[in-house]
């Protein structure tokens, strides 16, 4: 790993074994990118990629050269107004009104490490030969603002991450109308672009698309990152699949509206930006004051698709997620919500309880109701107090009794989200989101509390830090159950109103960092009407997110297999419930159900009280086997084979970390009659060692080559629409 400097020609070149990345200085003093791939090799000079030619109706940087302008040259932070006429990375209004910057190259470090990022997610490293950072400072002479540009690279992994800092040194007020996380110009557009969509229930599908001239684009204005897209892109070449060809990832490492576009010139050059999103966002910049970006994270595969999510993997799992719960099993819960929703007293929770243990759950969680005048939706959430009609013994006594049964003790909490008819509410009615002259939006009869005023920020960390302190709480699902409307805050003036966005999300994030630095041993659970919130900059604080409120097995396969795409197995929580499934009324054996929810952080949903003799024998062996295998699950290396977006036969895999133990999921939607053999070849094992597989030797290049048959006929019974079955591989 290495990042240097030639004095001479300008250049940057960062690389370690896996990818090259190499910027410039351009003559004006920008930053160009020269390239951005595999692993070159050391040399003089890369200049000669800085394509500088002549073009009609082209705006010059010089009047004495018309070869150099900004418009066909690829730059690594595109700036506005100066002859590039695409979208840029950033916008300054000046007093005049000017939207004009031109930052100049004026200073760089290099240094050993990575500095963190002040009231932001980011990930980190342990030891500072980890990674290698560069940092450009550039200025801007007229409203002397400050640029960095920062850029760490990882010693052993094709990973770089970016971010910018605006810092203003002048007299004059600037605003930020737009402050991107990075863009990138890549020289050709060969490529498809793959991002995560869907909406609630069927959150993070795979899309893929090749990209076309002009702007193709995802992003939210919810307020969060949201069900509909998930703040990552991928760009891959035509030919490449899940384990052969080149593709590169870009995860944004934030929580709330982001925007990720591509943008093809009539001269199919690409250009990747990413950030918060600049609609509804400004932010105003006094004489010493800082504005920092969110990180990007680039992850560099010419393994395919699998080698991309395995690298996030790895670096999310290790180097993200922090804390005791980060190399720690996760235990495997039981949830009453679907077997209770708001209808439950202490008596029917001690006995569900009770029945958990016996079948060995290790960690119990009460969900929304057991606060205020919480029997219904429309009303409570606000009052962090325990109703003492329902449950007489407190939140305490429940939590004895649990730990009396050997068991964890988990609570459900939305402490962002407010009810009108609350305690809360009644004695505030103006610490929500809104306009005073205006309707208000609800949405599950529930609104927002303006997180970005310090007094409503004070309020809620009291109250949960309150039930966290005096109560004995092992587990916190944290939940939010809508998007933000109305996003006006009377606490600001109006040079501020662009600001509450971003303001909102980063209480968030302070309010869970005083958390769980005050309390390291409760396991944080993100969710967000299930998988709303689903992205890294929760997981720096949450180490696992409820993946989707849709449990259904078959519903899974595809929302887990897409989510796999840039997130750990054990980052995302996956039960086991009812059936007729409450989303989608299907029917899917228990079997099924748990051969699903095995590939994540596995728990359960259902009414154990409803649940037969052989229910309650066949999950006591379920939570024996995933005990038996969770080192597999939870920090092996997963890999995608069959998908089930293109296939009816939908399989996946993981395999222990030292190669000895390999677990194949394979998953049967719609069956036929009279099919065909089907072989699927397994990854990433130890080729000259042999594995067992109910009781017959294969070789392990022989199980990645020529595969394991599928066969019909041998599964009798258990052929069938939506059937599974595990096949559990041993090295010898």
């Amino acid at each position: 790993m290495a990042i240097i400097f030639n004095e001479k020609t300008k250049e940057f070149h960062l690389f370690n074994d896996y990818l090259s990345y190499v910027i410039c200085i351009l003559p004006n003093g920008h930053i160009g990118n020269l390239y951005y791939g595999k692993r070159v090799s050391e040399k003089s000079s890369y200049t000669y990629l800085l394509e500088k030619r002549q073009r009609p109706l082209t705006a010059y940087v010089y009047e004495d050269d018309e070869t150099f302008s900004l418009q066909h040259t690829r730059q690594d932070y595109a700036c506005y107004g100066t002859g590039d006429f695409s979208q840029p990375a950033f916008e300054i209004i000046s007093n005049d009104g000017s939207r004009l910057s031109d930052f100049i190259f004026d200073s760089y470090r290099i240094f050993d490490g990575k500095p963190s990022l002040k009231g932001l997610p980011h990930v980190y490293v342990e030891k500072e030969n980890e990674a290698q950072t560069l940092e450009i400072l550039l200025k801007d002479t007229v409203s002397k603002t400050q640029l960095c540009l920062s850029y760490t690279l990882f010693s052993n992994k094709p990973v770089i991450t970016r971010n910018a800092r605006f810092a203003q040194f002048g007299q004059e007020k600037i605003r930020l109308s737009r402050a991107l996380s990075m863009t990138l110009d890549l020289p050709d557009s060969d490529y498809d672009w793959i991002h995560l969509d869907g909406a609630w229930g069927r959150e993070r599908h795979i899309s893929i698309n090749p990209l076309h001239k002009g702007i193709q684009s995802i992003y939210s204005l919810k307020g969060s990152s949201s069900s509909e897209h998930n703040p990552f892109i991928a760009l891959k070449r035509p030919q490449t699949d899940e384990h052969h060809g080149e593709v590169i990832g870009f995860s944004l490492v934030y929580s709330g509206n982001f925007l990720a576009q591509i943008d093809v010139t009539p001269f199919e050059q690409t250009r990747i930006s990413m950030g918060i999103h600049p609609d509804g966002f400004e932010w105003q910049l006094n004489m010493g004051e800082i504005f920092q970006t969110p990180e990007i994270v680039m992850v560099y595969s010419d393994n395919g698709l699998n080698g991309m999510s395995q690298v996030f993997h790895e670096l999310y799992s290790k180097r993200l997620v922090r804390g005791v719960w980060r190399d720690k099993k996760r235990p495997i819960l039981l949830n009453n919500w679907e077997a209770m929703s708001f209808d439950f007293n202490e008596d029917k929770i001690m006995a569900l309880a009770e029945k958990a243990k016996s079948v060995g759950v290790e960690l119990f969680v009460m969900d929304d109701g057991w606060f205020g005048a919480r029997n219904h939706d429309y009303a409570g959430l606000g009052d962090w107090f325990v109703n003492k009609e329902k449950l007489p013994s407190g939140i305490n006594g429940i939590a004895k009794k649990i730990h009396d049964f050997g068991m964890l003790f988990g609570l459900w909490i939305e402490p962002e989200m407010v009810n009108k008819d609350s305690n809360l509410f009644r004695e505030h009615p103006d610490w929500i989101l809104h306009h005073p002259k205006r309707s208000q939006s609800h949405s599950r009869h529930q609104f927002t509390l303006d997180l970005s005023r310090e007094d409503v920020y004070q309020n809620i960390y009291q109250q949960i830090h309150r039930l966290l302190s005096e109560n004995a709480i092992d587990y916190i699902k944290w939940d939010m159950n809508r998007y933000m409307t109305e996003a006006f805050s009377v606490y600001y003036s109006k040079n501020h109103q662009g600001e509450i966005f971003h303001r909102y999300i980063l209480n968030v994030y302070r309010l869970y960092e005083a958390l769980i630095t005050e309390f390291p041993h409760i396991l944080f659970e993100s969710c967000s009407s299930g998988g709303g919130r689903f992205d890294p900059g929760m997981l720096y604080y949450a180490p696992q997110t409820w993946t989707s409120d849709n449990t259904d097995a078959i519903e899974r396969l595809k929302i887990q297999y897409g989510t796999s795409l840039v997130y750990p197995l054990k980052s995302m929580g996956c039960h086991v419930s009812d059936v007729p499934n409450q989303q989608v009324r299907r029917l899917t054996s228990l079997d099924t159900r748990a051969n699903v929810a095995y590939f994540g952080s596995f728990g359960y949903e259902l009414d154990l009280m409803k649940a037969t003799p052989d229910e309650l024998e066949k999950i006591k062996k379920q939570i024996k086997f995933y005990q038996d295998y969770q080192h597999v699950f939870q920090e092996g290396h997963f890999t995608r084979l069959l998908s089930p977006f293109h296939h009816d036969l939908v399989a996946w895999q993981v395999v222990s970390k030292d190669l000895k133990t390999v677990i194949v999921g394979i998953y049967h939607l719609l069956v036929e009659a009279n099919g065909v053999s089907k072989r699927i070849q397994l990854k990433g094992l130890d080729k000259e060692s042999n594995y067992l597989l109910n009781e017959k030797t294969y070789s392990g290049s022989e199980l990645m080559s020529i595969g394991i048959v599928i066969k019909e006929e041998e599964l009798k019974e258990t052929y069938q629409d939506f059937s599974s079955h595990l096949l559990i591989l041993e090295r010898k």
